[in-house]
């Protein structure tokens, strides 16, 4: 079992810049693929960005490459969600997801382990 908790969330004005966090419990999170997704009010929770448990290569969802940026620092059992440029739009809980040796990394339902989200607002 593995427990993963997000931070880093907050109010932010449009065109600002968040970094979110989340850190793993457990064993060997190197070997898990981690991901994060976002659910806005009365819409479909969405992929945003992984990193593959075996490539230092951030995957993103379309609409958000250039502004989001995932990393990791596998000593200290962390990913990390760069955001930039904020707008409006990007408002959501922001969900972190694992799943060892995980391949696909853009569907929700692949993902073992979830944390409890972290709520992201941008103003305008």
């Amino acid at each position: 079992q593995v427990q993963l908790v997000e931070s880093g969330g907050g109010l932010v004005q449009a065109g600002g810049s968040l970094r979110l966090s989340c850190a793993a419990s457990g064993r060997a999170f190197s070997t898990y693929t981690m991901g994060w997704f976002r659910q806005a009010p009365g819409k479909e929770r969405e992929f945003v960005a992984a990193s593959r448990w075996n490539s230092d290569s951030g995957y993103y969802a379309d609409s958000l490459k250039g502004r989001f940026t995932i990393s990791r620092d596998n000593a200290k059992s962390t990913v990390y969600l760069q955001m930039n440029s904020l707008k409006p739009e990007d408002t959501a809980v922001y969900y972190c997801a694992g799943r060892q040796y995980g391949s696909i990394w853009s569907y929700q339902y692949e993902y073992e382990y979830w944390g409890q989200g972290t709520q992201v607002t941008v103003s305008s």
